[in-house]
């Protein structure tokens, strides 16, 4: 996707439509970029819910092929973050 550049003067008159546009922007001065907006984009609660539901399918899973309980699974990658 091509960002889109616009100055800071067209910003500041446009920002609500630029904005809602959803697009990537680069806000330039005389050319230089000055700031970067990147849109956040919003995930569907449903697509959430059933990734959430498959991630804990697989943790049972895995746990119940190491021998473990989810929760001894959970201890065992948290204490590989620390």
């Amino acid at each position: 996707m091509a960002v889109k550049r616009v100055g800071i003067k067209e910003f500041k008159d446009k920002a609500t439509q630029l904005l809602a546009s959803g697009e990537p922007l680069v806000v330039e001065r005389h050319g230089k970029p000055v700031g970067f907006y990147t849109p956040i984009v919003r995930k569907d609660p449903e697509q959430r819910r059933e990734a959430v539901e498959r991630l804990n399918a697989a943790m049972e899973r895995v746990a119940q092929e190491a021998g473990l309980t989810v929760e001894e699974l959970e201890n065992i990658l948290l204490e590989d973050l620390d």
